[in-house]
């Protein structure tokens, strides 16, 4: 599995805090790029709202889960506005976890 693959897989490990979902799932994860000589890995991505209360602790938590795959020592993490985010972003995993929560009495 390439670098690029596992980065992708660590960050399925990140959950939103406030959603219970996680950031890929939800599409806030926007591109992954990797320079394998430097070991480094850019990160682009958005939040649900720009305002989000937890962002630096999502933040944190892309860059601890990105360090933690094979041959990355550095992580920058972006956050962009641009597209904005919208629940159509969400695939349908996502969609049905959180469908499946509602259900709960």
């Amino acid at each position: 599995m390439a670098i690029e693959d596992n980065i992708w897989a660590a960050l399925e490990e990140v959950i939103d805090p406030e959603i219970g979902v996680n950031i890929v799932d939800l599409g806030l994860v926007y591109e992954v790029e990797v320079d394998e000589a430097k070991g480094q890995a850019n990160i682009e991505m958005t939040l649900t709202i720009p305002q989000c209360p937890l962002a630096d602790q999502i933040v944190q938590n892309v860059e601890t889960a990105t360090k933690g795959v094979p041959g990355i020592t550095d992580v920058k993490v972006s956050l962009v506005w641009e597209p904005k985010w919208s629940p159509a972003r969400m695939n349908d995993r996502a969609r049905e976890e959180i469908r499946s929560r509602q259900a709960i009495p």
